[in-house]
């Protein structure tokens, strides 16, 4: 073996378990894929039934180990058995993916109540739902990682999209806060800031602004690095973070966006 390798079969998160959110399609499904893979056993929480449970079955085939929860992450009750069925189904919580969120692509006088306080509930309170339960459960067995997903948009604003950018902005915020709160416990927190991915959410945006999706894309790939980004580019980002590559990085925001930022 040589210099670095790891055993055979050994993946970088073995013997860990991973609960993630919006885990059916885009940027969760690729991670929960992932995370798979390097032998994690893997928890999906999300709204679609279907995509969520075709996820387990390309773990499961892969012999990976995987289950499914059902629900809301805006509800405590729901946030309450993904993490209550996740150390059932396999007896710990390591990692915690708030991945979950909603875009709506609106100016502020354009925005309803409605919708900001919908986008506010998932991006956010359901950041603050799930972690709340996490923490005390990893502070318990001596540690634990926590991932939000933020965006580019949490750090520099963006047109017709307020109400996203202000839940992104907190959730960048809420994850340096966690950080200080919770390092003594072992639980390091940290968020990723994509840029733009390709995902269902970023080719639904196009329908909201009444775009052509050809120029929307086009529009979306505006960065030094001329293309979007592919939601296993961001998967390798969170297993980046979920690892012990980063046992030393905690409260930071990791930025992957093809230099959107740098321009």
């Amino acid at each position: 073996m040589t210099s670095g390798s790891r055993p055979a079969g050994q993946g970088v998160l073995e013997g860990k378990v991973a609960l993630i959110t919006g885990a059916a399609s885009g940027i969760g499904r690729a991670t929960a894929l992932l995370f798979g893979r390097e032998r994690a056993a893997v928890a999906l929480f999300d709204r679609d039934e279907a995509g969520g449970r075709e996820v387990v079955r390309a773990i499961e085939e892969g012999g990976g180990r995987a289950l499914f929860v059902r629900g809301d992450v805006t509800h405590d009750e729901d946030a309450r058995r993904a993490v209550e069925g996740t150390v059932a189904g396999f007896g710990r919580l390591d990692i915690l993916f708030n991945n979950a969120g909603i875009i709506r692509r609106d100016t502020l006088v354009e925005s309803s109540e409605e919708d900001w306080d919908r986008v506010m509930a998932v991006n956010v309170k359901g950041v603050f739902l799930m972690s709340r339960l996490a923490v005390p459960l990893m502070a318990r067995a001596g540690g634990g990682v926590i991932i939000n997903t933020a965006s580019v948009w949490g750090l520099v604003g963006g047109p017709r999209a307020a109400a996203y950018c202000a839940s992104k902005g907190a959730v960048v915020l809420l994850t340096k806060a966690m950080a200080i709160d919770h390092g003594a416990d072992k639980v390091r927190v940290n968020c990723i800031c994509p840029g733009d991915t390709d995902t269902p959410m970023l080719r639904n945006e196009a329908g909201m602004l009444g775009e052509p999706m050809d120029r929307h894309m086009a529009q979306a790939a505006d960065v030094p690095l001329r293309r979007v980004a592919r939601p296993e580019e961001i998967a390798q980002a969170a297993l980046y973070l979920a690892g012990d590559a980063s046992s030393f990085v905690s409260g930071a925001p990791l930025i992957v966006d093809g230099g959107f930022v740098a321009s």
